[in-house]
């Protein structure tokens, strides 16, 4: 018997470093490798194309008298164009290389170890993250998004490590009953995520709301128990849910409440302690 016992340990450890390796594994390492090498091309080539359109303006000044107004007027309105989308590229960019940045910040922590977070920022990149995973395995999804972030900008005190795989988890199981709800579902319905952050005096909450196929109350009883999953054979290991469980409740001290009604929606509502880190 006790052999068996720790041959189940064995094989739950290895199931959910697994579970880690597909979600983190693809959204750290493989966007560091995929996206940050042409990313630095594209920033390198904007800039070094907003040198050449500097030097073209030099150039044509030397012509520039000879040139019929009209022509002048439609070189000035080229100019201007170019310029603009020069700078759109490089802006958007810039902002995606900050994005692969801070995440690849978050999933590198200690497991244990407290980082001044931006809350609101961290969610929303994992779940751009989480969309544009879901997006690159089926082009014809979309979805359209509904956040509330508070005004106020603080640091709070984050094991990224941890929340990061919490996020993961929640979002793709959002993205996947979306999938499932649209392939099912006649024309005029619209996929919605609806995602909010609320800070309180002593924790703050991160609710995430999808109106998908929703959890039956059959469902609800097991989703939190180890090796349960709703999932076709291969798509899941049924570890997802318990270790966002076991994270939040265990090794955060917070909690995690499930809303859902099957066929309409579901909402997890996350609540954590807030270490203020200002």
């Amino acid at each position: 018997m006790e052999g068996n016992n720790e041959e189940v340990s064995a094989l739950r450890q290895e199931l959910v470093q697994m579970e880690k390796m597909s979600s983190m594994g693809m959204l750290s390492a493989g966007i560091a490798h995929e996206i940050k090498n042409p990313l630095n091309f594209i920033l390198n080539f904007s800039k070094v194309s907003k040198i050449a359109l500097k030097d073209m303006e030099e150039v044509l000044e030397d012509v520039y008298s000879k040139l019929e107004e009209d022509d002048r007027e439609e070189i000035e309105e080229l100019k201007e164009n170019l310029k603009q989308n020069l700078g759109k590229i490089e802006e958007n960019a810039i902002r995606i290389e900050d994005i692969i940045r801070n995440i690849l910040l978050y999933s590198r922590g200690k497991s244990d170890e407290d980082i001044p977070t931006n809350v609101p920022k961290l969610v929303h990149d994992y779940l751009m993250l989480s969309y544009h995973a879901m997006r690159a395995s089926d082009t014809n999804f979309n979805t359209s998004f509904d956040e509330h972030y508070p005004e106020e900008k603080i640091l709070i005190g984050v094991v990224n490590p941890l929340i990061s795989r919490v996020l993961i988890n929640l979002f793709n199981n959002a993205f996947y009953a979306l999938k499932q709800k649209t392939n099912l579902s006649p024309s005029g319905y619209s996929p919605v995520i609806k995602l909010v952050v609320e800070y309180g005096e002593k924790d703050y909450k991160i609710i995430v709301e999808d109106n998908g196929t929703g959890i039956s109350e059959e469902v609800k009883q097991h989703l939190f128990k180890d090796v349960f999953t709703t999932k076709p054979a291969g798509e899941g290991t049924g570890l997802g849910m318990s270790i966002v469980h076991n994270i939040i409740v265990e090794k955060l001290k917070g909690s995690i409440d499930l809303e859902s009604k099957e066929g309409e929606f579901t909402r997890f509502t996350i609540t954590l302690p807030l270490k203020k880190m200002n």
